[in-house]
């Protein structure tokens, strides 16, 4: 099979294409109804577009087998990097109600640069406190959106940057 795929990275890529739209398209009908092109219903524009992201892909892996098309093999997938950005993020949406958003933001900030091979410790520590006031500024400060800003402790409570 090695043999026969002269393109590994965009074999991959369309067959990863493949597999997306087919999900998009099997979930589209399966959860909504389809209607028709005069009247379209809610599972209309996501089969449609999940079925074109599958054609483009079955085109992209089928094009990955020519010989005038050929390119470097696939490199080693790093698990690290993902595992650090993509588990912080899960952290912060449990921790945000029992540490707060200014707490949280500042620990997603740090936790993600982890995955980095140029983490600096002072760098990620301002870039995370000026993310976070900047994200409190707008999102609880200008949009009056509902989102706790320090830990659920009646002494920090009391101090009005806590108050929404």
């Amino acid at each position: 099979m090695k043999a026969l795929i002269k393109n590994p990275r965009d074999f991959w890529a369309g067959i990863m294409f493949i597999v997306i739209g087919c999900l998009f398209a099997g979930v589209s009908l399966a959860s909504y109804k389809m209607g028709t092109a005069a009247r379209m219903g809610p599972a209309y524009f996501p089969f449609v577009l999940g079925g074109l992201l599958a054609l483009l892909g079955l085109v992209i892996s089928l094009l990955s087998l020519s010989k005038k098309n050929a390119g470097p093999a696939v490199e080693k997938f790093h698990w690290a990097p993902n595992f650090w950005v993509l588990g912080s993020i899960c952290l912060f949406g449990v921790t945000l109600k029992i540490f707060g958003a200014l707490l949280s933001g500042v620990l997603l900030v740090l936790l993600s640069a982890l995955g980095s091979s140029e983490f600096k410790l002072r760098d990620m520590l301002l870039l995370g406190i000026g993310l976070t006031i900047f994200c409190a500024a707008v999102f609880v400060w200008g949009l009056g959106l509902p989102i706790p800003l320090c830990p659920n402790i009646d002494a920090l409570q009391q101090v009005k940057v806590c108050r929404i």
